[in-house]
């Protein structure tokens, strides 16, 4: 295992009753990275979490935290943890849950600083219970990272947070990714991970079926999305050969295709009044689609 990878599953395998969760999964987190588990549901993503935590074991393969069992306490105290759902306690505040938290290790962060990078300094007083959706997900983002950790996961974390909450937590990860500390991400919410993520994995029906930077994920999936203003129909574009499907959207006319040429030319000939034309590359959930329709 490298001196720079901080968590891995090797051919690691689990059964859930009839379910095979993870088949043969090989995968490992880097320093200094935000390494994104993107699948559709049941693609074996908590599973997969679960393991490199040590909450469950593999059938087959080996999990590792920093070299180590994810059970040995020593590597444990290394890392942080939001998962999708937490109890804690309604009555305390978040003040009080973060001096609990704080104290279980032996170089905390202060309770400022977690709050700072929370976004929550104005919240220690509250009750926890009283907190709205957005702002307890905040208070457990502030817990996961009390001990200062160098391998924080982080399950579907910015679910009930407005856009402001959102874009102050992407802050946070980047700031803490800047000073070494590795991230694993989970989230439906694919503008996230192409925000943050510097590698994506790609779970499906247990299996890693694909794994790269955003651009390589993207390059996998020969379709283009030609975007115009055109007086021509969907149905009439729908017709022409090589067209995939069709989508208008106000004014705009979007055109998807795996051989953008001919299509172009034929836009080009039947339209000459087309404006605003471009071509892009497939987006990251079209990739996903295309990466996990193939994978079933």
């Amino acid at each position: 295992m490298s001196t720079d990878t901080v968590a891995q599953l090797a051919g690691v395998s689990k059964r859930l009753g009839a379910v095979q969760a993870l088949d043969g999964v090989d995968l490992s987190i880097r320093r200094g990275e935000v390494y994104a588990l993107l699948g559709p549901n049941g693609a074996g993503k908590t599973t997969a979490i679960s393991t490199m935590l040590g909450l469950v074991a593999p059938d087959a393969g080996l999990a590792r935290l920093f070299g180590a069992d994810p059970a040995d306490l020593a590597a444990r105290r290394r890392i942080g943890v939001m998962l999708q759902t937490a109890k804690l306690p309604d009555t305390l505040t978040v003040g009080e849950l973060l001096a609990l938290v704080r104290s279980y290790y032996p170089e905390p962060r202060s309770v400022a600083d977690v709050a700072a990078l929370a976004g929550l300094s104005d919240l220690l007083d509250r009750r926890y219970g009283k907190l709205s959706g957005g702002q307890q997900r905040r208070a457990q983002f502030a817990l996961a990272l009390c001990g200062r950790p160098e391998l924080l996961f982080l399950d579907e974390p910015t679910v009930g947070m407005d856009t402001q909450s959102r874009e102050h937590f992407w802050k946070a990860v980047r700031d803490l990714v800047a000073h070494g500390c590795a991230v694993v991400l989970t989230t439906h919410y694919l503008e996230e991970a192409e925000a943050l993520a510097d590698r994506i994995g790609v779970l499906a029906r247990g299996r890693l079926v694909a794994e790269g930077g955003i651009e390589a994920i993207r390059a996998r999936v020969g379709q283009r999305q030609i975007r115009c203003i055109t007086r021509l129909t969907e149905a009439c574009v729908q017709a022409w050969p090589d067209v995939r499907a069709v989508e208008r959207q106000g004014e705009w006319l979007h055109i998807f295709t795996a051989k953008p040429e001919p299509v172009l030319r034929e836009l080009l000939w039947a339209d000459t009044d087309v404006r605003e034309l471009e071509v892009r590359r497939a987006g990251l959930a079209e990739a996903l689609n295309e990466i996990t329709r193939e994978a079933a």
